[in-house]
């Protein structure tokens, strides 16, 4: 399904209700853009994935084009009206890539696949094995013994399994080469349907002609080895598969639209019109953003906010898309539908990470396109360098064939990107969207974190430090003035008032006085909440963080002190960045005074309070001057300038829309722990692109020379190279489980602040 995306000005478009920042090359201001996802088949390496984004970017009107090579998709955004998603699978469909638009549900897809690749697996191993014991028989001379017309018998036998099993389980390559073949270029399956044909082809002239020389164990064995491969290949990457693919499981399918008369109709979830009311019963995915008009509930959202614990909804408050109602149903009037949810928001973020370049997949990109031509270069040299040396066509040929299957760049071409994916997988698991494309080798190099106060070391709400000490009838006096008016200190009495189980009844005949505070009543029924000044509190006697409570005729005003509530896990989180070898400080914009007493309640000697976005960006330049990869957390307008300038830099999801779209990454709910997820998991997948960068490289030097020389025969060439890919595959995919030095799980968390 296509999305629209409008542009405001060149590096940035609005996509649905959503603010993204997309490439540069979008164009100029105003422009109309639309995103579409297609499903490619035959993507299997590096050249692949460069013959699909050049016939994309070919197309008028097509912006970019970006695949995801473990996902077997690529994301295309055009200028809306110029092109449709049909019409860009039929170009795909023309050059030998059969591609649909991303409808269906993409695990069933790959689990069908699979299953598929294990039917042919399964042929093609009988074969193997039945062939084997006559080949065994054959060679140990038991045949020969019995004389000619026996061992002719067994060629034939072997010949009458390996035809049909060779037709059968070689489908997927030989199909996938026809097309490649039919549009004039190569793949990588087109030297492995060359070796299994000639392998098949040269037994059966052989065993026509009655001589020994018979491959028929060679060729099937071949293709069980590579069918092995491709299996444990294509199971690797469904387990590889982004967070952004495992998402489109929680959108609802459909929605009970609830009507005015109260009855009741079942429609597709992407036909909901903002505004409609939608019934959700107990274990149904919510399949709108919208707000509870009637019911009570919890609303299980681990997957969207990051956190564990059901959350309880009543009416009047907010539900996602993709959150699941857990206890009761729920009435749910819809004020965002279909891609402009924050599911589908949230989707894009991890797509355009999972998809966009980084330097090391640049370079991997580079050297898999310069590596496909030299392949077959390669192969057809020591096809005439072996011949020219007096070997025979047949024996010449065989290490031709080994050597074009043995030197595939899949290996090299997966190495960046599936440790790409599994990284962001993780992180999302972990609260934490990364959106920039190079954004984890740049988190992967911070020696410095930098955090702001309000709104990210703290949650940016405010809490009643005294209300223990306040009388519960004071307590519920000004809760009733306070309910009436949205003011951070009036919600904050609210909720202790709350907390402390009194009942908050909002007060007839409230006036807010802006700047001064609430009153009601006058004379001797007269109470006020406000400011020292409006309440009739001595000039030396303010202070800041206070509001004061006055009643006609009960003596002194009564003071409410507010401060800022940290983060749950903050300390935890400073420690353990520090416990990494990471210098961190603490600069603000709020009072010193404030600044200096969360710094040192989390732990903190380097503070800085009462500083201007200018002054912040001033003490990035500092650091930087001084050598130092500094991560920039924060959020707030005043911090968009700092987010930007610095090495690298992450926002709560509360964020302003400025700070998030200048962030390389946001992290969600409550817990600042992601922030060292991030930095440990970037570390980790540094690490994990120069190990399979190794094994890549290393794997070409090793067997390379070997097969050129003739000491790889097909077989193991075909075993050689599925075993690198699956290498650096299954390297990429244990860092979606392996446990990270310093990281904090979401389960370690849980308990830090039990």
């Amino acid at each position: 399904m296509a999305e629209t995306v409008t542009g405001s000005r060149p590096t940035a478009c609005c996509e649905g209700a959503a603010t993204v920042v997309l490439p540069p090359e979008l164009g100029s201001a105003g422009t109309a853009c639309e995103s579409t996802t297609l499903v490619v088949q035959d993507m299997h390496c590096g050249g692949c994935m460069r013959k699909v984004e050049t016939a994309l970017l070919a197309v008028a009107g097509v912006r970019t084009a970006r695949a995801n090579l473990s996902a077997r998709r690529v994301r295309v955004t055009y200028v809306a009206g110029s092109t449709d998603a049909e019409r860009l699978a039929g170009v795909l469909g023309g050059i030998g890539f059969p591609a649909s638009e991303l409808v269906a549900e993409p695990v069933a897809a790959a689990e069908s696949h699979d299953r598929d690749l294990l039917r042919r697996l399964g042929v093609a191993g009988f074969a193997a094995a039945n062939i084997m014991l006559l080949s065994v028989s054959v060679w140990a001379g038991i045949a020969s013994d019995m004389g000619p017309a026996v061992q002719t018998l067994f060629h034939w036998l072997s010949a009458l399994i390996a035809l049909p099993a060779v037709a059968y389980a070689g489908q997927p390559f030989f199909q996938s080469a026809a097309r490649a073949l039919s549009r004039w270029r190569l793949n990588m399956d087109v030297p492995i349907s060359l070796g299994v044909l000639l392998a098949t082809g040269m037994s059966l002239y052989q065993t026509v002609r009655g001589t020994e020389q018979v491959y028929f164990d060679a060729a099937i064995m071949l293709l069980f080895f590579l069918l092995i491969g491709r299996f444990l290949d294509s199971r690797m990457r469904s387990r590889a598969v982004g967070a952004a693919a495992n998402l489109a499981g929680l959108r609802a399918q459909s929605a009970t639209v609830l009507d005015p008369d109260g009855s009741t109709h079942r429609i597709a979830a992407r036909l909901v019109e903002v505004g409609q009311r939608i019934l959700v019963a107990p274990g149904e995915h919510i399949a709108v953003d919208g707000r509870v008009r009637k019911g009570v509930s919890e609303v299980e959202e681990s997957l969207i906010t990051g956190e564990t614990m059901p959350r309880g909804v009543a009416a009047g408050a907010e539900v996602h898309a993709g959150t699941s109602n857990i206890s009761g149903p729920l009435v749910v009037e819809a004020t965002a539908t279909d891609e402009r949810t924050l599911l589908a928001e949230i989707t894009r973020l991890i797509e355009a990470a999972e998809q966009g370049r980084g330097r090391y997949v640049r370079l991997a990109d580079r050297a898999a396109r310069l590596y496909a031509p030299a392949v077959h270069v390669l192969g057809a040299a020591t096809l005439i360098g072996w011949m020219l040396a007096g070997a025979g066509w047949e024996e010449a040929l065989t290490i031709a064939v080994a050597v074009l299957i043995i030197t595939c760049p899949c290996a090299l071409a997966l190495a960046v990107p599936a440790v790409q994916v599994a990284a962001t997988g993780r992180l999302f698991g972990n609260g934490l969207i990364v959106k920039a494309p190079d954004g984890l080798e740049r988190m992967a190099q911070i020696d410095t974190v930098v955090f702001d106060k309000t709104g990210t070391l703290s949650l940016g709400e405010m809490q009643l430090v005294d209300a223990d000490a306040i009388r519960p009838r004071d307590l519920e006096a000004a809760a009733a003035l306070a309910v009436t008016s949205r003011h951070p200190y009036s919600r904050a009495i609210v909720r202790a008032a709350e907390a402390r189980g009194l009942t908050v009844r909002a007060a007839g005949d409230v006036s807010e006085i802006p700047g001064s505070g609430l009153q009601k009543g006058a004379g001797a029924c007269e109470q006020r909440l406000g400011s020292a000044a409006w309440c009739g509190v001595e000039s030396d006697a303010q202070e800041s963080g206070v509001l004061w409570f006055r009643r006609a005729g009960a003596g002194a005003p009564l003071a409410f002190r507010f401060e800022d509530r940290l983060r749950p896990d903050a300390a935890d989180v400073i420690c353990r960045l520090q416990d990494i070898g990471l210098q961190v400080e603490l600069v603000s914009g709020d009072r010193q005074a404030g600044v200096a007493r969360a710094a040192e309640e989390v732990g903190l000697a380097r503070h800085l309070g009462e500083q201007k976005p200018a002054d912040k960006v001033a003490r990035l330049d500092k650091l930087k001057a001084d050598g130092r990869k500094v991560l920039m957390v924060g959020d707030g307008l005043n911090d968009a300038p700092a987010l930007a300038g610095a090495h690298a830099s992450v926002s709560p999801a509360t964020a302003a829309d400025i700070s998030q779209s200048a962030a390389d990454a946001v992290f969600l709910g409550d817990r600042l722990a992601p922030v060292v997820e991030l930095i440990v998991v970037a570390r980790a997948a540094h690490r994990m692109a120069l190990q399979n960068f190794g094994i890549a490289l290393g794997y070409n030097m090793v067997f390379v020379p070997l097969a050129v020389a003739g000491y790889v025969s097909p077989l193991i060439a075909a075993v050689a190279m599925s075993a690198s890919s699956i290498a650096v595959t299954a390297n990429a995919v244990r860092l979606r489980t392996r446990r990270l030095a310093g990281a904090i799980t979401a389960t370690a968390a849980k308990g830090s602040r039990s």
